[in-house]
């Protein structure tokens, strides 16, 4: 699964579950939380197999269900501690997700069901062929994708992520575009403090005469 699907899924999920169980829209940190904890497996573990050829490939320690649980478990009680509960709970939900979406992505996409993707060091995946590079890597089954967008060839499989797409830009402009909507907020201050201070000033009679 590409990266912008796991963090239209996190969202999504995480859209939902603050919906029910707060009443509420997410705020621009847990947004960004829950997108963070979405990339999180792959910013960890792609550079580091494809890059620097620590793993055989691009599922090893950050796809690890054995490695996910206690550092979401570490990661929500730290955020308690300092009075940011949900987002703990945001970047839960995106990291947690990641790893059965791969699974979920393998199966659909290939027919297979993989469940090691997401329990190394007991099971463990190797990459079909020699990366270039994570760069090069990257770049090459971009192009892919790509140029199936390009061409209008896009199986049913990438029609229901262009609508999960659209989906989550309309339930992100429900929630009241968090992230955008926090940092207008703080250039419109900005500005306001800014012709404050700038503004023209009362003049004070002179009574030296």
């Amino acid at each position: 699964m590409w990266p912008w699907e796991h963090a239209i899924v996190g969202y999504l999920a995480y859209s939902l579950f603050v919906h029910l169980v707060y009443r509420d829209s997410p705020t621009g940190l847990e947004t960004l939380a829950v997108v963070f904890g979405s990339l999180l497996p792959d910013l960890i573990d792609k550079p580091l197999a494809w890059e620097f050829g620590v793993f055989e490939a691009g599922y090893a320690i950050g796809h690890s269900i054995f490695v996910a649980i206690p550092l979401s478990i570490a990661v929500g009680l730290l955020a308690r501690r300092v009075g940011r509960t949900r987002a703990g709970i945001a970047f839960s939900v995106g990291y947690l997700l990641h790893l059965p979406a791969d699974v979920l992505d393998a199966y659909v996409r290939g027919g297979q069901v993989a469940p090691e993707l997401m329990f190394w060091p007991i099971a463990t995946v190797e990459e079909v062929g020699e990366p270039a590079g994570f760069l090069a890597e990257f770049t090459r089954l971009f192009g892919q994708y790509q140029e199936a967008l390009l061409a209008g060839d896009l199986s049913t499989y990438m029609w229901a992520q262009v609508g999960l797409a659209a989906l989550a830009g309309l339930v992100w402009l429900a929630d009241g575009a968090p992230v955008l909507r926090e940092v207008l907020v703080w250039f419109r201050r900005l500005v306001t403090a800014a012709v404050g201070r700038n503004g023209p000033r009362e003049s004070v009679p002179d009574d030296r005469n």
